[in-house]
């Protein structure tokens, strides 16, 4: 086992390891006691074979409610594409009490915490990493990983020690990074990239739906 695997898959909520963002999370802390304003943990099962890697925590998504992509506009688009699809079940009404179950798939973020204007650091993500890492190789099915957006996909070749170059971002494109294990990219679903027309919900699905078939295949 690699010196990396040992760090947690999961960061602990009071995780002290970036100043910065340890200084909003008190400030938000003090605004809104009642928030989660935390680390935010990984959604679904270790035996999941699709694990979808995003930015970060929202302040009035994740960070408020302490579950991943929960409370915003783009977990409104993730969890009605997943539910849609067959990757999850029950009902997404914006809150972890909502019951819904994920099925065979796992939500995380590059970056645990809330970074201020949801924009971590260089330095903050690389600190992060070693947690996505172990994440990742505490998953035994892993067969794919889906990465929204630029960040999470570099975050993620970083952490299968791979290099970038070798699997440039796009949307919609496939990479095997590593034997038996495929990297699938798509635009954040943001409301920026939806309201642009950057990435509609068919483009979204799109993308979900070729994971689904190439799962369906392995």
């Amino acid at each position: 086992m690699t010196g990396r695997a040992q760090v947690p898959a999961e960061a602990a909520s009071d995780c002290p390891l970036c100043p910065r963002l340890v200084a909003f999370r008190a400030a938000n802390r003090r605004a809104e006691p009642a928030w989660h304003n935390g680390a935010v943990a990984s959604f679904g099962k270790d035996n999941a074979r699709l694990l979808i890697v995003g930015l970060a925590p929202g302040l009035r998504g994740a960070n408020r409610t302490g579950r991943p992509f929960t409370g915003d506009y783009a977990g409104d688009l993730l969890y009605a594409t997943l539910l849609d699809l067959g990757f999850a079940r029950g009902s997404y009404t914006a809150s972890p009490e909502d019951g819904l179950q994920l099925i065979d798939c796992m939500i995380t973020n590059a970056v645990r915490c809330v970074p201020p204007e949801n924009k971590p650091t260089p330095a903050e993500i690389g600190t992060c990493r070693p947690f996505l890492a172990s994440r990742i190789e505490a998953m035994p099915r892993l067969a794919v990983i889906l990465a929204l957006g630029r960040i999470a996909h570099d975050s993620t070749l970083a952490a299968l020690a791979v290099r970038r170059s070798a699997f440039p971002f796009a949307h919609g494109a496939r990479h095997a990074p590593k034997a038996g294990l495929a990297l699938y990219d798509s635009f954040h679903c943001s409301r920026y990239n939806t309201n642009t027309g950057r990435l509609t919900p068919q483009m979204f699905s799109a993308v979900l739906e070729a994971i689904r078939s190439h799962l369906a295949d392995a």
